[in-house]
């Protein structure tokens, strides 16, 4: 779809204020906080507009407006700049999992521990032979997407079903190495407000690996995403080693 530039910037300033405070955004807060250089009216029409199209969407209780999975997809394609990790995190992510380099199933279980205090999300790493490790279910917990119980118990469910099987290693993604997945592209019940990133990794003799974040569909992708990149690396390389 072809959007004006205000457009563009009024999608942009909404998802990266709603990834930080998880809530409705305004007219009256775009026009105080993002210099688009037009009265709170216009913003009001524009979001009018981009609510039509299904790139918005207003709750109930509130006057603003929030991202669609649409705008989150059209965000992360197109507006999203990646934050490179600074040296400090990379040390510290090798550190954490250095000492288990020699045994598979430790080295899994610092790596999802690690990812998840590196994301502050849930951490899920599993091979196409069924291992299955995760970390991190304490801070979902914390986010209000979570706060619905039915949300937080079809994500955890994941953890011992098929579906995790399914959704890694039985679907077709693009060739980009790490996919990003809202919920609403699922049609899973009650997984809306649920988003996901992951990549594969070469498990050695365990198969394939994949290793994925999950919290809710405005994780904070531009971080997420080249940490997963990094982590990935960072076990092919350790991997690559074993005989």
């Amino acid at each position: 779809m072809n959007f004006t530039q205000r457009q563009i910037q009024i999608i942009k300033a909404i998802v990266d204020e709603y990834i930080s405070s998880a809530e409705p955004v305004s007219s009256e807060l775009l026009e105080k906080k993002h210099s688009l250089h037009v009265s709170p009216a216009t913003i009001r029409n524009e979001m009018a507009f981009l609510t039509k199209e299904g790139f918005l969407k207003q709750p109930h209780t509130s006057a603003g407006r929030i991202p669609t999975s649409m705008a989150l997809r059209f965000y992360v394609d197109h507006l999203m700049q990646e934050k490179n990790l600074s040296l400090a995190d990379e040390v510290s992510s090798k550190e954490q999992v250095w000492d288990a380099r020699h045994d598979f199933d430790h080295l899994m279980r610092q790596t999802s521990l690690a990812l998840a205090n590196k994301t502050k999300s849930l951490s899920v790493i599993a091979t196409d032979k069924g291992d299955i490790y995760y970390a991190g279910t304490a801070n979902i917990l914390d986010m209000p997407e979570f706060f619905d119980i039915d949300v937080t118990r079809t994500v955890l469910s994941l953890l011992d079903e098929e579906r995790l099987q399914q959704l890694f290693f039985e679907r077709a993604y693009g060739e980009d190495p790490i996919h990003i997945i809202f919920g609403s592209d699922l049609g899973w019940s009650f997984f809306e407000p649920v988003g996901m990133a992951f990549t594969y990794f070469d498990a050695g003799q365990h198969g394939k690996g994949s290793l994925a974040v999950i919290g809710p569909c405005r994780l904070n992708f531009s971080y997420i995403v080249p940490t997963l990149r990094y982590f990935s690396s960072m076990i092919n390389d350790i991997t690559a080693h074993w005989t």
